[in-house]
């Protein structure tokens, strides 16, 4: 596609601009959260969405999946979601034989919204999905498009009727993204923009064969191995009664994160560097990503529940 791996970086650095500029145009603010799902895109993984209702959650992604020419679906998570509602199932035709009929995941962006609200049974018929890329129905394995990328949201405040995601589904997810309320200005600018009839469109700034290039030109991107090191000791780092755990971890942490942590953070720095037009990541980078790579993976025992604690505070102390 493009004569050189440094070229396609360059062009890669003025898309990944496009693309801000495109999504833009219909999402107000929420730069942090646009970059953490262009990224998490670009490096093949998935995105946990945590913010209160009415912060653009599905709009946002519905735009992002448009820019980017990906064909979207919505599954709303509710407790009678039975798993062949999310992958299919396989149904007698008038021929007298089974024909599977393809469900919601079958798209390139699915959005599972409140995905916290259905129970682990139909959680876990997306693990499959987000791991192989593939769903397995009456013994026969049927690929998912690519690229293919699980956006799921959850809401933070209201917890009656939910069932929390196993842990190991949450290391499924790449990024753990939180929501935060606009700002005044902003606030004003949504409103203004959602109340006066007219709405904003977008154009395509990429193509599928695209993605799936700059998907493989990222993992080839070098690394240095004192960087490489500094992720993986920053991972290290958070598992508690360790040789070099801190003394903060040791207090206030119950379990650290996996060598999924280590690879995400390389992974997800690589991606952040070449966004901004560099050939290769730094400390600077993998710090940049930390917080949402970690902040699902790590878990606060009862005395930082005690002392009020999060689990941000724990990491960027680390940090």
């Amino acid at each position: 596609m493009y004569n050189s791996d440094v070229e396609g970086l360059d062009a890669f650095a003025k898309k990944y601009k496009d693309l801000r500029t495109e999504v833009a145009r219909v999402i107000v603010g929420q730069d942090e959260v646009v970059k953490n799902i262009l990224i998490s895109i670009f490096c093949d993984g998935h995105s946990l969405l945590i913010g209160v209702p009415g912060l653009a959650k599905t709009l946002m992604v519905h735009t992002i999946a448009d820019v980017l020419d990906l064909s979207f679906n919505r599954i709303q998570f509710t407790p009678d979601l039975m798993p062949s509602d999310i992958v299919g199932s396989e149904i007698l035709n008038e021929n007298r034989s089974f024909q599977f009929n393809r469900g919601p995941v079958f798209a390139n962006i699915v959005l599972a919204d409140e995905i916290n609200r259905t129970p682990p049974k139909t959680q876990s018929a997306l693990l499959e999905a987000m791991q192989e890329r593939s769903v397995t129905i009456a013994g026969k394995r049927h690929q998912l498009d690519l690229p293919f990328f699980v956006l799921a949201t959850q809401n933070p405040i209201e917890q009656e009727g939910t069932y929390p995601l196993p842990e190991a589904q949450l290391d499924r997810f790449m990024f753990s993204i939180n929501l935060d309320y606009p700002s005044f200005e902003e606030e004003i600018q949504v409103v203004k923009n959602t109340t006066a009839g007219i709405k904003a469109s977008v154009s395509k700034k990429m193509a599928t064969t695209e993605i799936l290039y700059f998907q493989q030109l990222i993992r080839r991107i070098p690394i240095a191995d004192n960087v490489l090191e500094y992720a993986v000791r920053l991972v290290n780092n958070t598992r508690p009664n360790q040789p070099n755990s801190p003394a903060s971890v040791n207090n206030y942490i119950s379990w650290g994160a996996g060598p999924r942590a280590s690879q995400y953070l390389v992974l997800g720095a690589k991606c952040y560097a070449a966004a901004r037009g560099k050939y290769s990541p730094d400390i600077e980078d993998v710090k940049a990503i930390a917080l949402p790579v970690m902040r699902h993976r790590v878990f606060k025992n009862y005395k930082a529940e005690a002392e009020g604690l999060s689990i941000d505070s724990i990491i960027s102390g680390l940090l």
